[in-house]
C-alpha cells in the first residue's frame, strides 16, 4: 500500500507539467437542427458514408470494377470502368448483371442438393484472377465464376469447407488458368485441383492445428497457407498445442451445460510449438523446415523466394527481443542463410516479410524500426541500407512500379515536411536508388490505396472530419514521377449521411504531459453553450497497436458518441503513450509497467477537462473495452474518486491470466517482472473502487477469458465493496456482435444516464 501511495503522489505531481490549454488542430461543422438518434441508429448503415464496394483492378488491364451500394438508380450491379480514359469520357458499363447472377445462382442451387439451403446475397465480393474469371465465397462455400460477353455470368460450385472458420488459399496459374485450392478440412490440409482432391496431412486434431493462423494472430500473422509464386509448392503452419493448458468454456444451449475446452497459453506457462511444412507438387511429399531453437520460438512473416526454391522466415525468440531473417531450402528444409539479425532492449515485432525486387533472393525491401520509426531498407550485396528516414512512419507498402524502381507507400509523413502527422495517412512514391520522396496527394486526410502496377495508377480512398468518403485515381507514370507532379481525377464523393441529424462539433486537438504531445478528440453537444456545465464521458482504449484519433469521418469515433452528445454529454478521448504510429519511444514507454504511464496521460486529460469552465468536474465518467476495460478499471481503482462512473467491458484484470504472445512482449514473464505484474494487477485494488463501475463480459470470451472479471467480482464481494455492478452476455465472445451489440450500448448509455 505504501508503494501505491508513493506512486499515486508521483502521478499527481505530474499535473504540474501538464499544459492545460488544448491546441485545436481540426474541427468539424455543427448541424444544430435535425432529428435525434436512437440507439439502433448507431449500428445501421443508414447514417454512415455510402461508397462503392468491391473496388479492385482487373488483372492485366487498366480497368477497375466496383459495385454501387444503396444506390437505387444504379442498383447492385458490378460496373467496369476504363481508367485509361478518366480524363476524357468515363467509359463505365455494367460488367455483371444482378439478375444474371441471381439466375445463375438459382440454377446452380436447383441442380445441387447440397446447396439448396444456401441463400445467396445480392452480389458477393468477387475476387478476380483474370479479367473475366475468379472466385467468391458464400458462407462456407466456394464458387468459381466466368463473366460472359453480354454481362451474364457462369457460376460453378467449387467446394464446401463445412466450417466457415476453416482456412483456404487459392492459386491460379495466369498462363493456363489452372487453379489449385489449398484448404483445411476436418483439421487436415487438402489440395483440390480440377481433377482431384489430395490430402497432404493426416494427424490433424487432438492438439495439432494445420494451415491456420498461429501465435494468437500476433506479428501480423493472419493466415496459415502460402502458395509459392509458381503454384508448385504449398507452405503451411503446423501448430502443436499439446503442451498448452486446456481452458474451459461452457455452452448454455444444452441440458446440462456442455464444456467446450480451448487451448489458452497464459503468460509464463508452456506455449505451443510451431513448424512450417512444405508440400511439393513434383515429389508429392511434405517436408518441414529445420528451424532450430527452443520449441516455443516464433516463426513469422512466411515469404516465398521469387523462384520458389526457398522460404524466408522472420525467426523471433520467445523473449521477443531478437529477430533473425532466415532463408530455408523448400525441398530439404535446411537453413541456407541468416541475412541479418536485430535486437532491442525492450521488444522487437516484425510484421512484414521481404518484398523482392526481381528474381534474386538477394535483392529485397525490408521494413524495420531500427531508427525508432518504421522505415524502408534495401538489402542488396549483403548490406542493409536505409531508404526512407525521418520522424514519421511508413504504415504500409501499397505496391511497386513495373520496373521495380519505385515503391508506393502510405505514411504518417506531414506532407512535404520531414515530420509526422499521425492523424493522417499520406501516400508517397519512393525511388529506391535516389531515395527521393514524392507526395502523391497532399490532401491532409487519411488515405488508403490500391495500386495497378501495369497501368501505373493508384485508386486512393480517403476521408477527413468534413469529407465522409472520397475516391480519386492518381496517374503515376514515369513522366509524372520525374516532375513530382501527379494528375488526379475524382471518381466518387459520398454525400454527408448525417445531414438530417442534429450534431455538434468534433474537435481534434492536443495537450502535453511530461513534454509529450497527446492527441485528443472531443464530441460536443448540438447547440453547445460554453456558459453551461456539461458532464463528460471519456472513451478510452490506450493499448498497443491502436490509434483512436485520426483525421477521418467522425475523427475515428462513431455515432454512439454523437448519440451521447445529443443527450447532453461531452465525449472525450485521448491517445496516451503506448498507442500506435508515434514511434518506438512513444509506444514502448509502457514496457514492463502496463497501466502506469497510460494512467498518467489519461489523468493529464482529466486535469485538462477539469480546467474547462463548461465541464462539470463532479460528473466525469469513463468507458472502454478490452485494454480500454483494463484502463477504465485501473483509473476507477488505482486513482479512486477521480471518475464518478465507469463502464469496463472485457477487461484484463491480471496480466498473468492473459496470453503469452502479447503479455510477455510488453511485460516479460511473471517470474522476470514480479513487481510489474503485482502493480498492474487490479485484484490488488478492488477494495479501493470508489464510484459506480459497471463491468461487462462475454461468457464465451476466448481472448480475455471470463475469469478476469469474475476474479475482480469475487474480490469486491470479499472486501464488502458494493460499488461494482456486473453484466454478462451469454454466448458472446470478446466483441459483442449482432443484435446484442445495440443492447450492449443501450445498457452502457443507460448506466451513464442513471449515475453520471
Amino acid at each position: 500500500m505504501k508503494i501505491f501511495i508513493n506512486k499515486l503522489l508521483s502521478i499527481l505531481l505530474l499535473f504540474n507539467s501538464v499544459e492545460l490549454k488544448s491546441q485545436t488542430i481540426l474541427k468539424s461543422k455543427a448541424q444544430n437542427e435535425g432529428i435525434e438518434l436512437n440507439i439502433t441508429d448507431c449500428f445501421i448503415s443508414k447514417y454512415y458514408p455510402k461508397a462503392p464496394r468491391s473496388i479492385q483492378w482487373l488483372p492485366g488491364t487498366p480497368d477497375y470494377v466496383w459495385m454501387y451500394t444503396m444506390n437505387k438508380e444504379k442498383g447492385n450491379h458490378l460496373y467496369r470502368v476504363d481508367a485509361a480514359n478518366l480524363n476524357g469520357i468515363s467509359k463505365e458499363r455494367i460488367y455483371i448483371h444482378l439478375d444474371s447472377f441471381q439466375n445463375a445462382a438459382k440454377e446452380l442451387t436447383s441442380k445441387n442438393k447440397d446447396l439448396q439451403s444456401l441463400k445467396f446475397g445480392a452480389l458477393p465480393i468477387f475476387n478476380f484472377t483474370t479479367q473475366n474469371t475468379g472466385w467468391f465465397k458464400e458462407s462456407a462455400y466456394l464458387f468459381n465464376f466466368e463473366v460472359l460477353h453480354n454481362g451474364g455470368i457462369r457460376v460453378q460450385f467449387d467446394f464446401n469447407s463445412e466450417k466457415e472458420e476453416q482456412a483456404f488459399e487459392i492459386f491460379v496459374d495466369k498462363n493456363n488458368l489452372e487453379k489449385k485450392t489449398g484448404f483445411v478440412f476436418k483439421d487436415n490440409i487438402w489440395i483440390k485441383t480440377k481433377t482431384q482432391h489430395v490430402q497432404i496431412t493426416k494427424d490433424g486434431g487432438q492438439g495439432i492445428v494445420y494451415g491456420q493462423s498461429v501465435h494468437r494472430n500476433e506479428f501480423g500473422i493472419s493466415k496459415g497457407l502460402f502458395w509459392s509464386l509458381d503454384g508448385k509448392s504449398l507452405a503451411f503452419y503446423r501448430m502443436d498445442e499439446k503442451r498448452v493448458t486446456e481452458y474451459p468454456l461452457f455452452s448454455i444451449s444444452e441440458r446440462p451445460a456442455k464444456q467446450n475446452s480451448i487451448k489458452y497459453p497464459m503468460a509464463g506457462d508452456s506455449s505451443h510449438s510451431v513448424t512450417v511444412g512444405v508440400w511439393n507438387k513434383e515429389t508429392q511429399k511434405v517436408i518441414y523446415l529445420k528451424t532450430s531453437g527452443t520449441y516455443d520460438h516464433y516463426l513469422t512473416n512466411v515469404t516465398w523466394s521469387p523462384n520458389g526454391n526457398s522460404i524466408f522466415i522472420a525467426w523471433v525468440n520467445r523473449e521477443q527481443n531478437k529477430m533473425e531473417l532466415r532463408e530455408y531450402n523448400a525441398l530439404s528444409g535446411e537453413l541456407i542463410k541468416t541475412y541479418f539479425s536485430h535486437s532491442h532492449d525492450k521488444y522487437i515485432e516484425p510484421e512484414n516479410g521481404p518484398l523482392f525486387l526481381g528474381n534474386s533472393s538477394d535483392n529485397f525491401i525490408w521494413q524495420g524500426k531500427q531508427t525508432g520509426f518504421n522505415h524502408l531498407y534495401l538489402y542488396k550485396n549483403n548490406t542493409l541500407n536505409q531508404i526512407t528516414s525521418g520522424d514519421w512512419e511508413v504504415t504500409e507498402i501499397v505496391g511497386l512500379d513495373k520496373l521495380k524502381q519505385n515503391i508506393i507507400v502510405n505514411s504518417t509523413k506531414n506532407g512535404n515536411a520531414n515530420s509526422d502527422n499521425a492523424l493522417i495517412r499520406t501516400p508517397l512514391i519512393v525511388n529506391i536508388q535516389s531515395k527521393k520522396l514524392s507526395v502523391l496527394t497532399n490532401n491532409n486526410s487519411y488515405n488508403s490505396g490500391i495500386w495497378n502496377e501495369d497501368a501505373g495508377m493508384l485508386i486512393t480512398s480517403y476521408s477527413n472530419l468534413n469529407i465522409p468518403k472520397k475516391i480519386d485515381c492518381i496517374s503515376v507514370n514515369p513522366s509524372n514521377i520525374k516532375k513530382s507532379k501527379f494528375d488526379s481525377v475524382s471518381l466518387y464523393q459520398s454525400e454527408i449521411p448525417t445531414l438530417a441529424i442534429s450534431m455538434g462539433e468534433i474537435h481534434i486537438g492536443k495537450i502535453s504531459n511530461e513534454g509529450v504531445d497527446l492527441y485528443t478528440r472531443t464530441f460536443f453537444p448540438p447547440n453547445f453553450n460554453p456558459n453551461k456545465k456539461y458532464p463528460v464521458v471519456v472513451y478510452v482504449y490506450g493499448g498497443p497497436h491502436a490509434q483512436m484519433i485520426t483525421n477521418t469521418w467522425l475523427g475515428g469515433g462513431n455515432l454512439w458518441m454523437h448519440f451521447m452528445a445529443q443527450k447532453g454529454y461531452i465525449v472525450f478521448t485521448l491517445d496516451n503513450r503506448g498507442s500506435a504510429h508515434r514511434g518506438s519511444n512513444f509506444e514502448n514507454a509502457t514496457f514492463r509497467k502496463l497501466g502506469n504511464i497510460e494512467m498518467s496521460d489519461q489523468l493529464a486529460g482529466l486535469n485538462y477537462l477539469k480546467s474547462l469552465n463548461y465541464v462539470d468536474s463532479t460528473r466525469i465518467g469513463i468507458h472502454g473495452w478490452s485494454f480500454g476495460g483494463f484502463m477504465t478499471t485501473s483509473l476507477m481503482t488505482r486513482t479512486p474518486g477521480k471518475y464518478k462512473v465507469g463502464v469496463a467491458g472485457g477487461p484484463v484484470i491480471d496480466w498473468k491470466f492473459y496470453e503469452i504472445m502479447y503479455t510477455e512482449r510488453y511485460m516479460d514473464k511473471p517470474e522476470e517482472n514480479p513487481e510489474g505484474y503485482k502493480e498492474s494487477s487490479l485484484l490488488n485494488y478492488a477494495h479501493q473502487l470508489n464510484g459506480r463501475l459497471l463491468m461487462i463480459h462475454g461468457a464465451d470470451d476466448d481472448v480475455v477469458v471470463w475469469q478476469h472479471s469474475l476474479m475482480f467480482l469475487d474480490k469486491c464481494v470479499k472486501s464488502m465493496n458494493t460499488n461494482l455492478d456486473y453484466y454478462v452476455y451469454p454466448g458472446q465472445k470478446h466483441n459483442v456482435v449482432g443484435p446484442d451489440r445495440a443492447h450492449l450500448y443501450k445498457k452502457i448509455s443507460q448506466y451513464f444516464f442513471d449515475f453520471l
